[in-house]
């Protein structure tokens, strides 16, 4: 496959509140333009057909955070190549795997040309945060570390999700751990100082000179997840913040097994929509500490 045109350098890099927009605008294009580089370079660790939860390399194989899924409608967001969503439908669910990145689309659906395993039934590109779905349409919705790092109201992104999940079914996404925003994005011990306020709205936001975003992440406590995921009308079943595997020696952008052992760096959050004549149960799954 040949590379588009990647996206322009960043003239710097800086923390600023940013929008849902621009930062919109900054991820499809990003995405867009380095979606094939991403795929050559983390592809092997994440399997074409595996739902890896973070950098760690967790799997919901070994997991087991989103219940049964065969005969289940899912709908897989911020899919990526859609290795999540392939994985699911392995195991018998029927999925629509959704992405706002059209090159990762493409990716996926190259990927879907060579394998002769299960493949969504379906792709999507839009908005995570806007979703071209009727209400309670899938008894799951589940993303790894897709959408929710990437705008800034995690609100209104857990409100639409709920909306589009029938009662009884599950939200399942991992993101960034929020404690990780305290210290640089580094993955030795240089990682490890303290260096930026943990209560803060600001966003982490590459741009050019001119002021445009070219990329941007956004942060929420550990506070503010649990406070979206009731405000959706959700209930929150487990939070899990796998640990960093032993013998594990990669490093992935900011993760790797220096801070790895030292600091948390997924959040998993399980939650789902109840029934009026069914109390939460926990989840089952198992949290790898």
């Amino acid at each position: 496959m040949d590379h588009p045109v990647p996206p322009p350098s960043p003239d710097r890099a800086l923390r600023r509140r940013a929008t849902h927009q621009e930062s919109a605008r900054a991820g499809r294009s990003w995405w867009d333009a380095e979606a094939e580089r991403y795929y050559e370079e983390h592809g092997a660790a994440l399997g074409d057909a595996e739902l890896t939860w973070g950098p760690e390399g967790w799997t919901e194989r070994e997991l087991g955070l989103l219940g049964g899924l065969r005969g289940r409608d899912v709908l897989e967001v911020g899919a990526g190549a859609a290795q999540g969503g392939r994985w699911c439908a392995a195991q018998g669910a029927r999925v629509v795997s959704t992405d706002l990145s059209a090159g990762m689309l493409r990716v996926a659906r190259a990927i879907d040309g060579r394998s002769a395993g299960a493949a969504p039934l379906g792709y999507a590109q839009c908005d995570g945060a806007s979703l071209p779905f009727a209400d309670a349409c899938v008894d799951l919705v589940v993303t790894a570390h897709g959408v929710l790092a990437f705008v800034p109201d995690a609100d209104a992104v857990l409100r639409e999700w709920a909306r589009v999940v029938r009662p009884g079914g599950r939200v399942v996404f991992s993101l960034p751990h929020p404690f990780r925003w305290v210290c640089p994005d580094l993955p030795g011990p240089e990682g490890l100082v303290a260096r930026y306020p943990y209560d803060t709205h600001e966003a982490y936001v590459e741009e050019t000179e001119d002021g445009r975003a070219t990329y941007t992440e956004h942060h929420r406590t550990v506070g503010d997840l649990v406070r979206a995921v009731h405000g959706a009308g959700l209930v929150l079943v487990d939070l899990v913040e796998p640990g960093w595997p032993p013998g594990l020696a990669r490093e992935w952008g900011g993760w790797g097994p220096v801070r790895g052992r030292i600091l948390p760096g997924t959040a998993i959050v399980v939650a789902h929509r109840p029934r009026a004549d069914v109390p939460a149960r926990p989840s089952t799954g198992t949290d790898p500490r």
